[in-house]
């Protein structure tokens, strides 16, 4: 039994496979997704998928990559997670790994962005969603100023450092580990994966992106998170069934809005 934390199913290639998705789902014991919200443009989209299927839930919230995307304050996003399948604010964060000939400097309108959707978790009382590439000193330094450890939440997607990893835990936020951490190449990430205590454990797909071995290149989907799930179980030394349970808990009682 797994839970897929985090993915974005609504995306074009995905959700008009939905039916299939939610079967193939069904077959491989993933019994719950959350559908994570990128823009306010297409946050309908988001919540129509999560209306359609009740084993989904959804986000709201704007990802630091979508640059143009329009502004939301604090009191259009805590208005909008009012809606029952809204589980979190997010996915929302830092990413200065693109800055190309800009500045850390000119990020501001990225952390104020952060700031926001920071407060109108505290507001509206349901976790965050937070992405970090490339920016983690700011993204814990932030979270500090602005009180995220009153909020909760679980920086998704995870690949900073063990370090990075313990200053989250402290703030009091759960750490998901992707496909990534089946890559070859993801040694550093593994040993996270090993040493995140098991309370505070989540694994996801991040779909359609990043699709674990054996099917890495390919398009990502929910049901793949059972082989994220059977890996990190593995570097854990404890059985699938165990790891699933574990994060299926965790899923629940940090998202407890879901029902």
């Amino acid at each position: 039994m797994y839970v897929d934390s985090h993915c974005h199913i609504y995306f074009e290639g995905l959700v008009e496979r939905l039916p299939e998705l939610l079967d193939n789902m069904r077959s491989r014991e993933v019994t719950h997704a959350l559908c994570a919200s990128v823009d306010l443009e297409t946050f309908p989209q988001v919540l129509a998928v999560a209306e359609a299927a009740p084993n989904v839930y959804a986000s709201v919230g704007v990802h630091p990559d979508h640059e143009h995307a329009a502004e939301p304050d604090v009191e259009q996003l805590v208005a909008l997670a009012e809606h029952p399948k809204v589980v979190a604010i997010g996915e929302t964060g830092l990413d200065y790994y693109r800055l190309g000939e800009r500045t850390i400097a000119d990020m501001e309108w990225q952390r104020d962005r952060f700031r926001r959707h920071i407060r109108a978790s505290r507001a509206c009382g349901k976790p965050l969603i937070i992405h970090t590439r490339a920016a983690a000193e700011d993204t814990l330094r932030l979270m500090r100023e602005e009180h995220a450890d009153q909020a909760g939440g679980v920086m998704h997607c995870f690949t900073e450092s063990w370090e990075v990893a313990e200053a989250a835990l402290e703030l009091g936020f759960y750490i998901s580990i992707s496909g990534i951490v089946t890559f070859k190449s993801a040694a550093a990430l593994q040993d996270v994966a090993r040493r995140v205590p098991a309370d505070r454990l989540l694994i996801e797909t991040d779909s359609p992106y990043l699709a674990p071995v054996p099917y890495r290149g390919k398009t990502n989907e929910p049901s793949y998170v059972s082989h994220v799930g059977a890996f990190v179980a593995a570097l854990r030394g404890v059985a699938p069934a165990q790891l699933g349970q574990t994060t299926t808990d965790n899923f629940f009682r940090l998202f407890s809005k879901a029902a």
